[in-house]
């Protein structure tokens, strides 16, 4: 889920920034610090969006940089279980898909796909279904349900596990089929179905 926190910290404005205006040194100092972090209460912080400064500044004795008081707000992503998410297949691996989810990967595996017998092919960049004919390829996009999240300190990148084997999750094609099925309307074009889901 994606929202905007507000958050509070201490900046040390260096001597080679003292001839840019305030704010512009702190969020810049702010974004080399912040951005792409990980964080276990916030998730994945995104983007520093805007600060407000204190004017007056604290020096230490044998330090050259002054040191600001800053409030700021940022742009952040925090993976819920059980949030539905909408994603693209990024890679396929031979246990599963890696899937762009907001600002990083989730994994797929391949007992999470459907209740079918599953192949994966690495080098077509495919999985293959034996019995229903169904594939996913690097660029399909499709919506899973998060079903294990961890961002811990262990974790540099977090661990996001999906599921697509719940009704109306999977591959975008695959939902319009099920749609189709459930309002019994064969006759409607895909393209009715696809705007119904939405």
């Amino acid at each position: 889920m994606f929202s905007i926190s507000t958050l509070v910290d201490v900046v040390r404005i260096p001597p080679s920034l003292f001839g840019t205006t305030l704010k512009k040194a702190a969020v810049n100092i702010l974004k080399e610090k912040y951005e792409s972090m990980i964080n276990a209460d916030l998730g994945y912080i995104i983007m520093i969006l805007d600060a407000k400064v204190d004017e007056m500044g604290k020096m230490i004795a044998g330090d050259g940089g002054t040191f600001h008081r800053v409030q700021f707000e940022a742009l952040t992503f925090y993976p819920k279980l059980q949030e539905i998410v909408q994603g693209e297949i990024v890679d396929i691996t031979d246990f599963g898909a890696f899937v762009r989810i907001g600002p990083t990967d989730a994994l797929l595996h391949l007992s999470q796909v459907m209740d079918d017998y599953l192949k994966s092919d690495v080098k077509s960049g495919m999985i293959l279904a034996n019995q229903s004919g169904r594939t996913l390829k690097v660029g399909s996009t499709l919506r899973a349900r998060i079903t294990a999240v961890s961002l811990g300190k262990a974790a540099a990148m977090g661990k996001i596990g999906i599921t697509c084997r719940q009704p109306f999750l999977g591959a975008d094609a695959w939902i319009a089929e099920e749609i189709k099925k459930s309002t019994g309307d064969s006759d409607k074009p895909a393209k009715e179905a696809e705007v119904e889901a939405s």
